[in-house]
């Protein structure tokens, strides 16, 4: 069993601004990309920042204006720098959280979730930016075909990993939930199954129809 990595599913031609870049510049960089934010890189391909459409609205946020019904929201001293900023060294959150190329969805998806970003700059050994990786792209790992899940749960997980018959679980997949029925001899091999199949890319549930022959939570009886 092998996870997508993010090296599969970055967007590789990345479009990046320098650090001295000005703001109008940045805007038209977004615009004409059709993307909502870049890396900001320094002179070595270095990714120091991310500069968002979040990041450029604050300027407009704190701008004076008589006949707006809304207050002024009330901002942070470093939120007021930002605001102030015309550069994207100044406008852009920093430092970068970047991933690693080689990284599986999960771990690129926990730090996502862990530091509540949308993107993250892929950096190689040498930390020079390689690609960028997105929410959205993580979740393209659940359009994979449902022959394709269960070929995988099939072979990798059942026959190789756990080394059961194909006679022992049916599989079955229809938009990414796994549907397991069948026997197996001890009632313990249940929940390892089931993790296994959760941690196939795809995979959006799981559940379970397995019988067994041996209760492993109960004890054996002594012999005398």
């Amino acid at each position: 069993m092998q996870h997508r990595t993010v090296a599969d599913l970055m967007t590789h031609n990345v479009v990046r601004a320098r650090r001295d870049m000005p703001f109008k510049e940045i805007v038209k960089l977004l615009a004409e990309n059709d993307v909502t934010a870049v890396p900001v890189v320094d002179e070595l391909d270095h990714p120091v920042g991310v500069v968002s459409e979040a990041d450029l609205l604050r300027k407009c946020s704190v701008q004076t204006d008589p006949s707006s019904r809304t207050p002024v929201p009330h901002l942070e001293a470093w939120e007021r720098a930002k605001a102030a900023g015309a550069r994207a060294e100044e406008l852009m959150s920093a430092p970068a959280l970047c991933a690693r190329p080689e990284w599986t969805v999960v771990e690129a998806a926990r730090l996502m979730a862990l530091r509540n970003v949308k993107r993250l700059p892929v950096v190689d050994e040498a930390d020079r930016l390689k690609g960028i990786v997105s929410r959205g792209d993580l979740l393209r790992v659940f359009l994979r075909r449902d022959d394709a899940i269960r070929d995988e749960i099939t072979q990798d997980v059942l026959r190789q990993t756990l080394n059961l018959a194909p006679s022992d679980i049916t599989v079955r997949v229809r938009e990414g939930q796994v549907t397991l029925g069948g026997s197996v001899q001890v009632s313990s091999l249940i929940p390892i199954i089931e993790r296994l199949c959760r941690n196939v890319d795809g995979v959006v549930s799981v559940s379970t129809h397995i019988g067994y022959r041996i209760d492993a939570s109960r004890p054996s009886p002594t012999r005398t």
